[in-house]
């Protein structure tokens, strides 16, 4: 995005791509279909030391900026939930519409080409690489976090934000799926597979969605969301029911139901063999006239805040993104220059600013790189 903005404007561009081909993490986004952005996208929904830092290139690069350029291109979209945008067929078409609006504006793009050293000129930067030396005015860092060392991700725009005198705050993997060790692991590991609508919460934060139990722990959208804000030691609480008071449900249950048991009606609004479980290890399980009130207040605060306790989290292995990263004190908001480094930008995921699930880092990949391309 950042190289077609300063094309189009006339600036000649070479983008260094140390992978074998372009937009790896976008092919793999989505399920391979591309979540491109977010029609709902605020400064809200992100993290950063500084909060205010995402909102002047947000507010000139919107969602619909970027759907305009979708839209020229003839690619087809669908909003799946909560203005998330994905492509009807593939995510190929989004790497491939971007390749195409380089060429037109005159990018050029070297794929497997490997940097080995960059330093600083008077004027401009020198970059050596497995290709040869390239020298210009700008350099702009736009190499992403340490999410999904599998595919490349690396700490190298950290290092190089070091080398020129930037601070950079502590990293930690975000959007990510949480772990369980121990007996919580053992009540649990065997209904790997199973999902349900949830809604989790922790520092403050809540997000309603769907948690999946895995062999390691749990994942699913709640789940991601919550990972950006929780960390080891940190309370997290599960309301199992949302949307529903549990305590009218158990009330309604005895009296309409009073012969049923627990574990019976928990099926009915939770898979079977998760309300099963609850009933082995967290709750009484009974038919419903035996219950008392104090003991249906208990077990609704359970059903309400089920406490699951988190050992960690899968790390950059499987995480989406990276929390922190370039200490965005040392650059500008509007341009994404340093403001130690004449001619040096950082964009995207390699600042300390982090989006929610849902096409938010995309977004934030586009309007940073928008701004720093207007800039150049």
């Amino acid at each position: 995005m950042c190289a077609i903005t300063a094309g189009r404007r006339g600036k000649r561009v070479l983008v260094v791509e140390h992978a074998n081909r372009v937009g790896k993490k976008i092919l793999m986004s989505g399920g391979g279909r591309c979540n491109f952005t977010n029609t709902g996208t605020t400064p809200e929904n992100y993290l950063s030391a500084n909060p205010h830092f995402c909102k002047s290139a947000l507010a000139r690069y919107s969602p619909w900026h970027f759907i305009d350029m979708v839209e020229r291109h003839r690619i087809a979209y669908h909003e799946k939930e909560l203005g998330q945008l994905f492509c009807d067929e593939s995510s190929k078409l989004i790497v491939r519409m971007l390749l195409d609006e380089c060429a037109s504006a005159g990018v050029r793009v070297e794929t497997g080409c490997s940097i080995e050293q960059v330093q600083a000129r008077n004027p401009g930067y020198e970059v050596r690489t497995n290709r040869g030396v390239f020298r210009s005015d700008a350099l702009v860092v736009a190499s992403g976090g340490l999410s999904i060392p599998a595919m490349g991700a690396s700490g190298f725009g950290y290092q190089l934000a070091r080398q020129f005198g930037h601070d950079v705050l502590p990293t930690r993997a975000g959007l990510v799926p949480l772990t369980l060790s121990g007996r919580p692991l053992e009540q649990l590991a065997d209904l790997s597979g199973v999902a349900f609508a949830v809604t989790a919460t922790s520092n403050g934060q809540v997000f309603s969605n769907s948690m999946l139990i895995t062999h390691r722990g749990v994942s699913g959208p709640a789940i991601l969301q919550i990972s950006s804000y929780w960390e080891p030691g940190d309370p997290l609480s599960i309301d199992l029911l949302p949307g529903r008071d549990a305590l009218d449900v158990l009330q309604q249950w005895q009296a309409e139901r009073p012969a049923a048991e627990l574990k019976t009606l928990l099926g009915e609004l939770l898979p079977k063999r998760f309300a099963q479980r609850l009933c082995e290890v967290w709750l009484p399980n009974r038919p419903m006239r035996q219950y008392n009130l104090p003991r249906l207040r208990e077990m609704a605060a359970t059903l309400a805040a089920w406490p699951l306790v988190a050992s960690g989290t899968e790390g950059y292995r499987t995480a989406e993104v990276t929390l922190g990263g370039v200490d965005t004190a040392g650059v500008s908001s509007s341009t994404m220059e340093s403001r130690q480094v004449p001619g040096l930008y950082f964009i995207g995921e390699v600042l300390d600013v982090t989006g929610w699930l849902g096409g938010y880092n995309f977004q934030w990949a586009w309007a940073s790189g928008h701004a720093a391309g207007s800039a150049l």
